[in-house]
């Protein structure tokens, strides 16, 4: 029974996804550059359980976009942030995610996309998936070359309330960040 259990722990470790940015692409237009990503990462054990218990959850996705120079430090152009929160709401057994472009206050969630999930794996699936977010003008693109964006997604710990910041502080079980840097293609 024990070698059981054993190996079923083992199976389930083996079968856990280590946390990455699978995919990203940038495209540029008249609008603007773009940013497209897929992240795949499970929560860690400590997050989840937090989430079950009706406290909300914070992720932040950082987009800097950077031109490369020769003779300096690379030439800072923009940093494009997009906000998560995830709740759960255990008398109705649903999950909500709020998106925004500026940091939830503390009283409230301000001006952010809500959305109504069943299950934690489909709001999941909706924080893992990045689609056409505008992270830069036009005018602050200027010329292509050069140009890099590195792309972060993390936990925010800071926005969680004060008791569990202090308990989160150098936890393995509330860690999550993942980074991606990426080349945008010079245009002909």
């Amino acid at each position: 029974m024990a070698a059981m259990l054993w190996l079923g722990t083992a199976v389930a470790r083996a079968d856990s996804i280590a946390p990455d940015i699978s995919s990203m692409d940038l495209s540029r237009t008249d609008e603007g550059l773009f940013l497209s990503a897929n992240m795949q990462f499970e929560l860690p054990g400590q997050v989840e359980d937090a989430l079950r218990q009706g406290i909300p959850m914070y992720f932040t996705a950082e987009a800097q976009v950077q031109r490369e120079r020769w003779y300096w430090s690379d030439q800072h152009l923009g940093t494009a942030t997009r906000y998560y929160r995830l709740t759960h709401q255990p008398l109705t057994r649903r999950w909500r995610l709020h998106i925004s472009n500026t940091a939830f206050a503390g009283s409230g969630t301000g001006l952010a996309l809500g959305q109504t999930y069943e299950q934690l794996e489909d709001a999941m699936g909706a924080i893992q998936r990045i689609s056409r977010w505008k992270i830069l003008d036009p005018a602050q693109l200027g010329s292509s070359s050069g140009v890099s964006v590195q792309l972060r997604f993390r936990v925010d710990l800071s926005a969680l309330p004060r008791p569990l910041q202090i308990s989160a502080l150098g936890r393995a079980g509330w860690n999550l960040q993942l980074t991606r840097t990426m080349a945008l293609e010079a245009t002909p």
